[in-house]
């Protein structure tokens, strides 16, 4: 379903466009400057507390250290470090030195070394630790070769949702090896790794449905595993696809229009075949013709871009109007698009409004968001701050970071179709700015900074300024640089760390265009 993700993708720029008016409303103002600290003072404050005994600090220092975060990269002084705090029993540097050991990282390589530190990690229940301890016993590394053991910790690991574990049990119970073997646990195991998305499951899935090994013989289940596949893009191309190819391509050619589909997919992206946009067509033709939503989607798309094809807006248009007549939600939002840009069919916002309503009313969250828009600025439809506010809503509560980020503007400006709140706004400002984006997190920044909806506190401040800036955003520069100076030096070590935490969890992504 590559048209669906690509277009779905170009739309957040297209109604970027719609939102300066809405960003103007933002009631917070910038950080009042403030005298720079130095960065040297911060590094000495910081190991002043690490050598202290701080543990939580110690690790931090050895993650910086590791990745090269505000230090030159140094892998003796990240094992350094993580050494302090692995000795004091904290489980992620006890994992991290271990992997440091396993590959010669900043110490001597030593296997013996690396599945003592792993053993420690694993037994305070870190997945990963577990999962590399059962690879150790695996292929014998640091410890006798031991396949009872091997599968011992490696089932920990897969129990606990580690998706790569759960793949390798899946592979052992097919194979017969380190266990007896097992269809129907293999395939168990596959199903738990491939709903995380792992790929190499997901394919595995897919043949088990297609043979019926280990679960009853499904085409139809096999070809939605596949099209799993395709859809991960980058992640398939190294995979060895020789036999899904042949699958999808013999179901394809018995008239199966999702397996066309798929095999278009498999085209347009290069999975599993050399990427030829005209075969992809081709193949999207053949599954469009027979009433496939989806293939009549991505043939829109690919005469949208001119692959395979001329490029034509009308035919477009065409194919992804067929779609949407036929009730899917993500055509209908689509063809909504087209009607606001008037891109093979005449400019008309009364008609891109009929669209998003149709998609939004089947819980489409873009349409819904987009169709908030619309009644924030009148184009279409009578202009309704309460409209606009109620389909806004419904966008932010799917998850829509561009909706939660509006509907937090809306609660911070005179209640723009809400009532005015502080805390309301900051509490969906805070939903977007953990989705990764930038401009957002500024504003959640600027909030902590003020104490607009939440305790005063120039730590988080800093946090998410420094998360904001690390992805472009300008006044988040300014805003890390001024704050500095005015934070205690036990401040600069936490404020650091909090970064660092929020920078491990939470997507990047990069401020809107304006």
């Amino acid at each position: 379903m590559k048209f669906t993700i690509q277009f779905a993708s170009r739309l957040a720029g297209l109604f970027a466009a719609l939102l300066p008016s809405l960003f103007a409303l933002l009631m917070f103002t910038a950080c009042e400057p403030l005298d720079s600290a130095a960065t040297n003072e911060y590094l000495e404050s910081l190991k002043k507390k690490a050598e202290a005994g701080d543990a939580k600090t110690q690790y931090t220092l050895g993650w910086k250290y590791k990745d090269g975060v505000g230090v030159p990269e140094d892998d003796g002084e990240a094992a350094k470090w993580f050494r302090m705090a692995a000795e004091q029993g904290h489980a992620y540097a006890q994992f991290e030195l271990g992997e440091m050991y396993d590959y010669g990282r900043g110490v001597t390589e030593n296997y013996v070394e690396a599945v003592k530190w792993y053993r420690k990690a694993a037994e305070q229940g870190d997945s990963r630790a577990q999962y590399n301890l059962g690879l150790m016993y695996h292929y014998g590394e640091g410890v006798p070769k031991d396949e009872v053991e091997s599968v011992k910790w490696i089932r920990k690991a897969a129990e606990q949702g580690h998706a790569t574990a759960q793949h390798s049990l899946g592979v052992s119970y097919a194979k017969g090896k380190d266990v007896a073997e097992d269809y129907v646990e293999a395939a168990k195991w596959f199903q738990k790794a491939a709903e995380q998305g792992h790929v190499e499951a997901q394919y595995k899935l897919g043949l088990m449905y297609g043979l019926g090994s280990g679960v009853p013989k499904d085409s139809p289940e096999a070809m939605k595993w596949y099209r799993k596949v395709v859809e991960q893009g980058a992640k398939a191309q190294n995979l060895k696809l020789g036999q899904m190819y042949e699958d999808v391509r013999k179901v394809a050619e018995q008239g199966d229009a999702e397996a066309q589909n798929i095999l278009g997919m498999m085209y347009e992206d290069g999975v599993g075949v050399p990427e030829n946009d005209f075969k992809a067509v081709k193949w999207y033709r053949k599954a469009a013709k027979q009433g496939h939503t989806d293939a009549q989607c991505n043939i829109g798309w690919m005469y949208q871009g001119g692959q395979g094809v001329p490029k034509d807006y009308v035919e477009s248009a065409k194919w992804t109007r067929k779609a949407a007549e036929q009730g899917y939600d993500l055509a209908q939002h689509n063809l909504g698009v087209r009607y606001y840009e008037g891109k093979g069919v005449p400019k008309d916002d009364i008609e891109a409004v009929k669209w998003f309503r149709k998609a939004a009313e089947q819980g489409n969250a873009r349409a819904q968001y987009n169709l908030g828009v619309a009644y924030t600025k009148g184009e279409g439809v009578p202009k309704s701050d309460v409209e606009a506010a109620k389909w806004i809503r419904k966008a932010a509560e799917q998850g829509l970071a561009e909706a939660q980020n509006n509907l937090g503007l809306r609660y911070a400006y005179r209640g723009r179709g809400v009532p005015k709140s502080d805390v309301e706004a900051a509490k969906w400002i805070r939903k977007a700015a953990e989705q990764g984006l930038a401009e957002v997190q500024y504003n959640l920044g600027v909030a902590y900074y003020k104490g607009r909806g939440v305790p005063e506190d120039y730590v988080d401040a800093y946090a998410w300024f420094f998360l904001a800036k690390e992805q472009g955003d300008e006044g988040a520069n300014k805003a890390v640089e001024d704050l500095d100076k005015s934070l205690t030096a036990e401040q600069r070590i936490e404020r650091q760390a909090r970064a660092a935490e929020l920078d491990r969890t939470i997507p990047h992504f990069p401020a809107y265009s304006k």
